[in-house]
């Protein structure tokens, strides 16, 4: 089975997670592609969605479900976005798409969060994939600095903007033995917007789509 259909296991098994006439986070990616693209084709429509990107913001408003501002809504009660790695524990790296910050801020938002992933994501340790990191760019090369000073190897994606107008960091050869520990030293630092470690808020729920169909992983079992 190829890497798509996998996604497309994942973000089917997401729509369950979705009541009718409820306003819910969508976060970015090409799982999140699929999962939009199911949510047009329910018959019972959502009420809208807050959007963590520009990129998912046309896509919804391509199949005409209205995009709200987080402001106006309120708390969600379900947010579905993918990721970049999981463990087991439900700890995420995200940020490949540049689009972490609002990402983050939908998650903290929303009483559940379901991340949806091919089994590729998945991972016993968080930190092959390099971790993204939103700075300010005039603090781009002071935040640089105190991140090697932590053993990490930070490299700024050029000619990446993010929808806040900031810089990305991706960060390869930091030590993620304690993810909740490492996101708060990093949150730390003057200058850093927010950092791809979904640890102190992890996801919910996991949908893991494999060759043999949708794995479930939740907090707590």
């Amino acid at each position: 089975m190829s890497q798509d259909l996998r996604k497309q296991q994942a973000a089917a098994a997401a729509l369950q997670y979705v009541i009718a006439g409820t306003v819910i986070g969508v976060g970015t990616g090409s799982t999140v592609n699929f999962f939009i693209d199911g949510l047009a084709a329910r018959p019972d429509r959502i009420a809208g969605a807050v959007s963590s990107s520009e990129a998912s913001t046309r896509r919804l408003k391509a199949h005409g479900i209205p995009v709200l501002d987080l402001n106006s809504t309120g708390d969600l009660d379900v947010y579905v976005d993918g990721a970049d790695e999981s463990t087991r524990s439900l700890h995420l790296i995200k940020g490949g798409g540049a689009a972490l910050t609002r990402e983050k801020i939908v998650a903290a938002a929303s009483k559940r969060f379901v991340c949806i992933v091919d089994d590729l994501k998945l991972v016993e340790r968080l930190g092959k994939f390099p971790l993204p990191v939103e700075v300010i760019p005039m603090g781009r090369e002071y935040v640089a600095r105190q991140i090697v000073r932590l053993g990490g190897q930070p490299v700024w994606r050029e000619k990446t903007v993010t929808d806040n107008g900031n810089h990305i960091l991706d960060v390869r050869n930091l030590d993620i033995a304690d993810p909740v520990a490492l996101e708060t030293e990093l949150n730390q630092i003057a200058g850093i917007v927010t950092v791809g470690l979904f640890a102190i808020r992890p996801a919910d729920v996991l949908l893991v789509g494999t060759a043999s169909g949708v794995v479930t992983l939740a907090r707590g079992r």
